[in-house]
């Protein structure tokens, strides 16, 4: 079986792919750089168990890190507990399936490359793709597989808690789609500023992107609050929760 790691900001996704057509489970957990192999392997160890798997069922891992410090212990959790080495996404020799256009191609995340490879493998460019996480990005993809750059702007949790954070009188709330945009009491009107705010977020830089490159473009959605969004963003035409988890699939294939 496959372990595909994919460290994010906020979360860290474990998820155990077949090897051959299916992602069998998959687990979060809080994302902390000082987080030791050790204390990796007795979490996921755990976990396992509880599906009836042991750490020997594990013959393949690939990561993917947008945290640099997380990734000395990632690499000896695969090394030491499941006795893998590890392909990591941005090492020299590792091939991502797909051309970079950009400025500085070593400044591009991890996460960001991993899902537009998970794109390409699906949908017919030109793509852009709408990661909603720790940022909300929007990653334009030529039909040709290259990646062109894009748009990040603060993740809609983000900017939930800053609000919260920097208003003594503001509450924290949940993320959800208001009934009404004008809302009748603070919760409410919190909730249609974050939920529709994002929304004009993203249907205008969207339109923004069209307006400036002319091309036909396929628009996918995609990250762990993406789905929330469906039905009320006019420009979002396809949602896929695993582009990043079946790039880091293909990765592997690709590597291995």
């Amino acid at each position: 079986m496959l372990l595909a790691i994919d460290n994010g900001n906020t979360n860290i996704l474990f998820a155990i792919h077949d090897m051959k057509s299916e992602w069998l489970f998959e687990w979060r957990i809080a994302t902390d750089p000082a987080r030791t192999a050790d204390e990796y392997a007795v979490w996921f160890h755990q976990l396992m168990c509880m599906v009836g798997l042991e750490f020997n069922n594990i013959s393949a891992c690939v990561i993917s890190s947008v945290v640099p410090q997380s990734i000395f212990n990632l690499r000896n959790l695969a090394r030491r507990h499941l006795d893998v080495e590890p392909i990591i996404i941005g090492e020299p020799g590792v091939d991502i399936g797909i051309g970079v256009r950009v400025d500085n191609p070593e400044q591009v995340g991890a996460d960001r490359l991993v899902t537009t490879l998970g794109a390409v493998q699906r949908y017919e460019g030109p793509l852009i793709i709408i990661d909603s996480g720790t940022a909300t990005t929007f990653d334009v993809v030529s039909a040709d597989k290259h990646f062109e750059g894009g748009v990040i702007a603060p993740g809609i949790n983000l900017s939930m808690r800053a609000l919260h954070e920097a208003a003594a009188q503001l509450p924290r709330i949940e993320i959800k789609k208001p009934d009404h945009v004008i809302g009748k009491n603070t919760v409410a009107a919190m909730q249609s500023g974050v939920f529709w705010g994002y929304i004009g977020l993203i249907d205008g830089l969207v339109r923004q992107i069209q307006k400036e490159d002319k091309r036909d473009f396929t628009v996918i959605g995609t990250g762990g609050v993406a789905s929330l969004f469906e039905g009320s963003s006019e420009t979002i035409t396809h949602y896929d929760s695993k582009l990043t988890i079946d790039g880091l699939y293909e990765v592997w294939r690709l590597n291995s």
